[in-house]
């Protein structure tokens, strides 16, 4: 049996996992020394909407986690007849921001308050003037802001703040930390320090509605770790958190907990200057690692970091392809209703590539996707619309591009600030999410949106598990001194093969006609959301 084999890496612990909760499906993967993967689980899950907030049971985040690493472990036992008894690390990533509060014996003070909330405004609006830096609405900063401007019961008992990934790594191991790459949807964080910006953390604490609490912020923040950095390893509560059957072993080493931003980065090897990378799914998010700082704060642009700490510029929009796949689903349940039955991958598949043959411009077709609040177009709530006049051209193929490109369609303004009016350059655009699932069609219509090439990789179905085992398996085996970037180039992408789209013209100024209508729009939109209560 070779060093190589599967069987005996599992058998020898010289595997890694890799764990991310994202917004519909918990996904594991194990990979092998090539950082490949061996196997992988999953289960699906959603969001429920409760008393005005989008939120996630504590019971729903372990049933999830703990099915997804069964299926997991089915899959080694099946493909290479081992038993998974341990790994040399483990990662766990999850969606970026929202707010988990605890109190000193680790009961949750309120319901998990996810990303997709649009409930902060007022806090976003008055920590962005303090801090003279972007706040949006999902930030945690902005929740606690906001849970103390509503003078929330629970906001003195807080003593420990932290994320969906920084919950579930500090439940499995005891430590209360965060990669840098999370840390930084929390709260701003200073990338010469490789910390909380100082100067922030002081202009929050003088704030006259947080004088009196027993805590300052810097007790109740996660600490902050750099990729590579060890965080801890996985107790026997922890192991069998994860693993019930008792057969996962205690003393695995963990790398420090990331956002599905940093792990997309990961994934797509986009933690350089001038890459960008853009992951599309439930929401759709570009990051683009900045060479130098933006020249203004601007509400629709985020300042995080790189899993390494280098400042990244975030457009991020809460709606994507929710409100697309409603459609395709609509579509199905008429095939069914004429007793035809179709793959769930050939539906979508037919529907996007349909979009391919429509007009440019969609043929005078408008849409908003908004299932949820749009900060970028300053919605604290959503109503999914199609709307279109008795001169535009209604067939299939003109409706299914509208609503692709409506899907980009907040994406598109928060880009064109950092294009038009920051002069931000990109080597390369990556993509990946289901957005991307269809070959090329996602692609052509992302490129049309940026008018830039688009690759998608031949690896970017693997998503953010893979890019989180990338981080544990980057602290496990780097070298002295080995950068991030470094070991990505030249460890795990060197000869990666993927496929390129260029800009069509024709397609760029159809998304640019599109675009136009678009903004002119919003007002429909915005009357929705004020009628339909």
């Amino acid at each position: 049996m070779s060093e190589n084999d599967p069987q005996k890496a599992i058998e020898n612990g010289k595997t890694v996992l890799g764990i991310e909760f994202g917004s519909t499906r918990i996904k594991a993967v194990l990979i092998g020394e090539d950082h490949t993967p061996l196997a992988s689980g999953s289960h699906e899950w959603e969001n429920r909407y409760e008393n005005g907030i989008w939120t996630y049971h504590l019971e729903d985040i372990w049933a999830g986690l703990q099915a997804s690493y069964r299926a997991l472990s089915d899959e080694v036992f099946e493909k290479y007849h081992v038993q998974l008894q341990t790994v040399g690390a483990i990662g766990f990533s999850g969606m970026m921001h929202g707010y988990l509060p605890f109190d000193k014996d680790g009961n949750l003070l309120a319901p998990f308050r996810t990303w997709r909330n649009t409930i902060t405004g007022e806090a976003a609006e008055k920590l962005t003037g303090l801090f003279r830096f972007n706040i949006p609405q999902r930030w945690s900063i902005a929740h606690l802001y906001q849970a103390i401007l509503n003078q929330e019961a629970h906001v003195p008992q807080i003593h420990h703040l932290t994320t969906l990934a920084g919950y579930v790594h500090w439940k499995l191991t005891g430590q209360k930390v965060l990669g840098i790459g999370e840390a930084s949807g929390m709260f701003p964080i200073d990338s010469q320090s490789g910390n909380y910006d100082e100067r922030m953390l002081e202009l929050f604490n003088g704030c006259r509605e947080v004088q009196g609490f027993p805590w300052k912020l810097q007790d109740i923040l996660p600490k902050v770790l750099n990729a590579g950095e060890p965080a801890g390893v996985l107790t026997e509560e922890g192991a069998r958190l994860l693993d019930p059957t008792g057969q996962l072993r205690a003393g695995i080493p963990l790398c420090p907990p990331e956002g599905d931003a940093g792990t997309g980065m990961v994934a797509t090897n986009c933690v350089a200057e001038r890459t960008c990378n853009v992951s599309a799914g439930t929401s759709v998010f570009a990051m683009i690692v900045l060479e130098k700082a933006l020249s203004q704060v601007y509400p629709e642009v985020d300042i995080v970091t790189t899993p390494a700490g280098k400042p990244v510029a975030m457009v991020h929009s809460n709606n994507c392809t929710s409100d697309l796949n409603a459609w395709v689903e609509l579509f199905g349940e008429f095939a069914a209703a004429l007793g035809i039955t179709v793959e769930s991958s050939r539906l979508y598949e037919t529907l996007y590539r349909k979009a391919l043959s429509g007009d440019a411009d969609g043929g005078g077709l408008l849409a908003y996707n908004y299932v949820s609040g749009e900060h970028i177009t300053h919605l604290e709530e959503g109503r999914p619309l199609f709307v279109r006049t008795s001169e535009s051209r209604f067939n299939l193929a003109n409706f299914m591009r509208t609503h692709l490109f409506a899907s980009l369609g907040a994406l598109k303004i928060g880009l064109d600030i950092l294009f038009e009016q920051e002069k931000v350059k990109v080597d390369r655009v990556l993509g990946h999410g289901g957005f991307f699932k269809t070959p090329e069609v996602g692609q052509r219509i992302m490129a049309a949106a940026m008018n830039s090439p688009v690759s998608v990789m031949e690896t970017a179905g693997e998503g953010g598990a893979w890019g989180i085992a990338l981080l544990a398996a980057y602290m496990r085996h780097k070298a002295a001194g080995e950068s991030l970037e470094a070991y990505l180039a030249d460890r795990v992408f060197a000869g990666a093969g993927g496929l390129t789209i260029i800009p069509d013209p024709l397609d760029v100024n159809g998304f640019a006609a599109f675009m136009e209508t678009y903004k002119k729009g919003l007002v429909i939109e915005r009357t929705a959301v004020e009628v339909l209560k």
